[in-house]
């Protein structure tokens, strides 16, 4: 009976706001509160938006209808959105590249022309041959919804692995494309998460991992357990697919397995949710005997396999080198004795490693920025590329064999450029270069460092306009992440720099708890030691309002997934620091995140609700269950997505409900963006990620510039 009363109710609310503006103060559309009270460990927590957890019961669709419209009409009416709209369109027409892959003679590679939904996957047979069309994901679907989530070429190039994913989610399905013809095969597999595709030498299959096939009705809700790794023989159905390894004791482990160059080995790495610590197993592909060989067990440290000569195999670990090294050890002397430091550990933080023309090519992060070094494969050093400033190195393309090496080079004020280098003539070019309507010479990035409440010393960049001075009035978007190891190295967005063209500061603080110093860095910030991270923040806003670049009725705060969960947390322990927060799929409800889809695999970061200990340091900080009524909160918009299956929207919807109840009387507005048909993030069609990123900047000027 409340249902039909909350509905009406509803609706009548939405009438009166169909031209709310953003000068009145809102009324929310009722948000039915249940009576649900769990115990953890004799305390007592109430959940009373618990039925919002269920994401496709009648009363939550309409709850999340009555929401959009309200937050769609108020975006609507701010005054700057329509001028935002069409400056982000038309910088964001640009041409993207991504790093080619030669396979045999062909290279393959992504181009998005500007705005359009997916970047397409081009063949060309030779560097600067013209290259056709190999796969074009617009043509999937109308609304641009279906995106290329992965691809992997056989080692002729003849045939083409590839799965696509439908509206954002995690789920993928695979298909086999002949590359000459440009026509798919009939096989189809279905059910595959967190994996790629390792093709056999000969071409004759591919390996890969997925989970059983879920239930329909907990399809983007149910929790992932027991990861399968198998080989697909081209031209078979999925049933007939062999089972390479699985193991029914551990339910929570997952497997990911990958073919060494020379096509001797299977080399399986064996996760265990989002530990950064592995196993490593292997299986001789040569002996139709051989069974898969634990290698590497007991989740001793990262494992990285790099590359092999013969038996001995090459990776990039963390073990007693906590900012990484490089170690040889031979398979057939498996035994910690035999191991063999290649090359030691730096005081920069080792991120990635290849083997390129016979030699190491190494990117390491100094203070949080790419340097890519050169070793022989005995460890000698061989030089460095030289980077042409304070940037982010990605997908570093090439093989043994080769003698050139393609790679991503970002920063805040340079898009990303494809670089080709070559290692014979020690030659670095720019092999694919954007061009944008505006100067990069017109704005700076520099690197401070500022002290946490515990005396830690903090890098953060700061992007800006030349001749910025401070006043105490600047608009500064402060944007975290601080969590599972994960690196914030400059890159560029579009968004950022419309903020910083308009007068705006934008400020990345390298919080513990990611890559950027190496594993102890990133322990420094997990578990029980979470807070840092939110005390790295608080003092990252506090260092800039003290040097007076800005103040807290300027001061807007971003971050996505876990850096929503840290925009969640800082908003609540210090709603006066900041005058707008802008959280995007964050993990807002600490107490019940295992309990969907891949949640349990983030207790090993953040700790279990099912453990007392544990328990008392979640609720310490969670950041639904430490809003307070009456508390004048920030302006805040909230964004996630109907398809989300890596953080469920049931986080933000609860905390949006529950924030929406507290704010104080007269407060700035809360107002939740509800994505249709898109997931985390990964796949978006462009259109959406303009509108989203119009929405996010109207909404933070307006609120950050207007007192």
């Amino acid at each position: 009976m409340w249902l039909v009363k909350w509905i009406c109710m509803t609706a009548l609310v939405l009438g009166i706001l169909a031209c709310v503006s953003p000068m009145r103060q809102l009324a929310y559309p009722p948000t039915h509160q249940e009576t649900v009270v769990d115990q953890y460990h004799g305390v007592l927590v109430e959940d009373p938006y618990r039925w919002l957890e269920d994401d496709q019961s009648p009363a939550t669709r309409a709850w999340i209808e009555a929401q959009n419209r309200l937050t769609f009409g108020y975006l609507a009416q701010l005054p700057e959105r329509e001028a935002l709209r069409s400056r982000l369109t038309q910088l964001w027409n640009f041409e993207r590249y991504g790093t080619p892959v030669r396979r045999g003679a062909l290279y393959f590679f992504t181009k998005n022309d500007g705005l359009q939904n997916q970047s397409v996957l081009y063949v060309a047979e030779g560097l600067e041959a013209s290259p056709r069309v190999l796969l074009d994901p617009n043509q999937w679907s109308a609304d641009g919804t279906v995106a290329l989530t992965g691809a992997a070429a056989t080692e002729d190039g003849r045939l083409l692995a590839y799965g696509r994913s439908v509206a954002g989610s995690d789920w993928q399905d695979w298909f086999v494309r002949d590359v000459q013809s440009g026509h798919d095969l009939d096989d189809r597999i279905r059910w595959v998460k967190f994996s790629t595709a390792s093709w056999r030498k000969d071409g004759s299959g591919f390996f890969y991992s997925r989970f059983d096939e879920p239930d329909a009705k907990t399809q983007l809700t149910g929790v992932n357990y027991y990861h399968k790794l198998y080989f697909h023989r081209i031209g078979t159905s999925q049933d007939q697919d062999l089972l390479i390894y699985h193991r029914p004791d551990q339910k929570e482990w997952g497997f990911n397995g990958e073919v060494t160059e020379d096509g001797r080995y299977l080399v399986i790495t064996v996760t265990r949710g989002t530990d950064p610590k592995n196993c490593i197993f292997y299986l001789d592909l040569e002996d139709p005997s051989a069974r898969v060989v634990e290698l590497l067990p007991n989740f001793q440290a990262d494992f990285t396999f790099i590359d092999n000569e013969g038996p001995v195999f090459w990776f990039r670990t963390d073990l007693d080198a906590p900012r990484g090294r490089i170690l040889a050890i031979d398979i057939r002397q498996p035994d910690r004795a035999h191991w063999r430091q290649v090359v030691p550990q730096t005081e920069d933080t080792l991120r990635q490693v290849r083997v390129v023309g016979d030699r190491f090519v190494a990117e390491y992060l100094h203070h949080a920025r790419s340097v890519l070094r050169l070793f022989r494969l005995d460890g000698r050093p061989d030089g460095e590329i030289p980077l042409p400033g304070l940037g982010s190195v990605s997908g570093l393309s090439g093989r043994r064999v080769d003698s050139e090496l393609f790679f991503h080079y970002t920063s805040f004020t340079v898009p990303g450029r494809i670089y080709r280098y070559d290692l014979r003539a020690r030659e670095l070019t720019i092999w694919r270069q954007p061009k944008l309507p505006f100067n990069p010479d017109d704005y700076e990035t520099r690197q401070v460092f500022y002290s946490s409440r515990d005396g830690t010393r903090v890098p953060m960049f700061l992007s800006h306009r030349k001749g910025l001075t401070p006043n105490g009035r600047i608009p500064t978007l402060l944007y975290g992440y601080g969590g599972f190891n994960i690196s914030l190295t400059p890159s560029f967005s579009v968004a950022n720099l419309v903020w910083m063209e308009r007068g705006g500061l934008y400020a990345v603080p390298n919080l513990r708890g990611g890559g950027e110093y190496g594993e102890s860095w990133h322990r420094a910030g997990m578990k029980e030691n979470k807070q840092n991270v939110f005390d790295d923040f608080i003092a990252a806003a506090e260092w800039l309002i003290a040097r007076g670049y800005t103040s807290p009725r300027h001061l807007v705060i971003a971050g996505g997934s876990n850096g929503g969960l840290l925009v969640g947390a800082c908003m609540t322990q210090r709603p006066d620091l900041f005058a707008v927060a802008l959280p995007a799929v964050g993990v807002m409800d600490m107490l019940r995140f295992h309990k969907f889809t891949i949640g349990w695999a983030w207790t090993v970061e953040y700790g279990s609700a099912d453990h007392p200990d544990e328990f008392r340091y979640l609720l310490a900080y969670s950041p639904l269950h430490n809003l307070r009524p009456g508390v004048r909160y920030p302006a805040t918009l909230i964004t996630t997505a109907d398809h989300d299956d890596r953080v469920v929207p049931a986080h933000s919807f609860k905390f949006a409900a529950r924030l929406q109840a507290c704010q104080a009387r007269n407060g700035p507005p809360v107002l939740i963006r509800i994505e249709t048909r898109a997931g985390h993030g990964a796949g978006k069609p462009t259109a959406k990620q303009i509108e989203e990123a119009t929405d996010r900047l109207a909404f933070a000027l307006y609120h950050a510039t207007r007192r």
